[in-house]
């Protein structure tokens, strides 16, 4: 067994690595895993002592238990104690490292949800968050939002509505303070690479399994730019974040990045259009060569000194060594390309070096900056603020960690 779906506080559904759902039919049934979709039949109560042992029942009220070849049949006879006897089950949370926006939701509940986003979206960022972008000479942000933004004001559960006001805000205070947005679907139906921050619910990559999802996907590209597309404020829009090489094959997205363009284009003939290269071992040519429009095409690289065991002993030197010697080469080689626009969506001043000093730190954000801010379409920090300081772009301004502008 693999994911844990939670339906409510006792009600879950289990799925298994392969993606099918175990069910039982009810009474006397024996429990199988062939549906990749779920239903009642796939749905299950678990019951839970202090010690991590289980029950799990059907919602007929019948237990499940386990039988001679591990066999299990929903026909335990009677309610089972706590002892060892054949339903009484061990589990063993073996990870729980997602915290997205469908966990927050699922998690907490609707109406508990709510709140916290509510609070959260009153005070993390607010106009005067804008003002020192402008007075520190940032142009453009790069906004990323949830397929969910397009069912705003009740998006599905369990999803919190409220996103569709917030970007709406943005699009107000930046046009303030004379700064220009793009949007970015950050999270696509069923999740483009797995990860929390695309919404995914188990760690799934299931957007490319599926041609609704991908139509829906453009359907929310297709909100987006109806609304945004006459706004003072809009730069482009992103069709899709870091989809993930290992499980979103070429011949999937580019033909949704194609249609993609083509969606905006409907609203808006100067709006850029950017499509981000997929993570993983993915050469970012491979997307120079796919012709998906005519003009005002960037193509999104992520740059970090993270996420690969390539970085994990480099010395603060040799972190700013591969800056020169292989991003700034590879920069170089795009930029010269026949090709779209080169854009480093997100980066971070942060590294592998547990002993760096503010001194090493500044060298590396120097350089970093130096070597990005020769990328044709310029580059986005990721991220404004965040809980972790040296991903929070002001404090790292603040504090003079990264010396932007000098």
């Amino acid at each position: 067994m693999k994911l844990l779906w939670r339906i409510s506080q006792s009600e879950f559904q289990l799925r298994t690595a392969q993606g099918n759902f175990l069910a039982c039919a009810g009474e006397g049934c024996s429990v199988d895993a062939t549906v990749n979709s779920s239903s009642a039949a796939e749905t299950f109560y678990i019951e839970r002592n202090n010690n991590s042992r289980i029950h799990i029942k059907l919602t007929s009220g019948v237990y499940v238990q386990a039988t001679i070849g591990n066999q299990l049949t929903g026909d335990y006879p009677g309610k089972p104690g706590w002892d060892d006897n054949a339903a009484t089950f061990e589990m063993t949370i073996v990870s729980n490292n997602l915290h997205g926006d469908y966990q927050l939701g699922n998690g907490y509940g609707h109406i508990e949800a709510k709140k916290v986003l509510e609070k959260h979206r009153n005070s993390f960022i607010t106009m005067e968050d804008f003002n020192f972008l402008y007075r520190h000479g940032i142009n453009t942000l790069r906004i990323p939002v949830g397929w969910w933004i397009a069912f705003d004001p009740d998006p599905p559960e369990p999803f919190i509505g409220g996103s569709l006001e917030a970007l709406d805000n943005t699009f107000l205070w930046a046009q303030t303070y004379k700064i220009k947005c793009i949007i970015d679907l950050h999270a696509a139906p069923g999740s483009q690479n797995g990860m929390e921050h695309s919404a995914s619910r188990d760690g799934s990559t299931d957007w490319p399994t599926s041609q609704d999802y991908i139509s829906q996907s453009l359907d929310v590209i297709d909100f987006l730019a109806s609304r945004y597309a006459s706004h003072p404020a809009l730069l482009g829009i992103e069709l899709l974040n870091e989809p993930s090489a290992s499980s979103v094959p070429l011949d999937i997205l580019v033909p949704y990045y194609k249609q993609g363009y083509k969606t905006v284009r409907k609203y808006s003939s100067t709006a850029y259009v950017i499509i981000c290269q997929r993570i993983g071992n993915a050469d970012p040519l491979e997307l120079y060569q796919a012709n998906i429009g005519s003009h005002n095409v960037v193509l999104d690289l992520h740059y970090y000194n993270l996420f690969d065991t390539f970085f994990v002993n480099l010395s603060s030197v040799d972190n700013i060594l591969y800056l020169y010697k292989t991003r700034e080469a590879q920069l170089q080689a795009l930029n010269g390309a026949n090709g779209p626009l080169v854009f480093i969506g997100e980066w971070v001043n942060e590294w592998n070096v547990t002993s760096g000093l503010q001194e090493d730190y500044q060298k590396f954000g120097r350089a970093q900056l130096e070597v990005y801010n020769a990328a044709s379409f310029g580059w986005a920090y990721w991220t404004l603020k965040n809980d972790r300081k040296h991903w929070d772009f002001e404090w790292n301004i603040r504090n003079n960690y990264l010396q932007f502008g000098k």
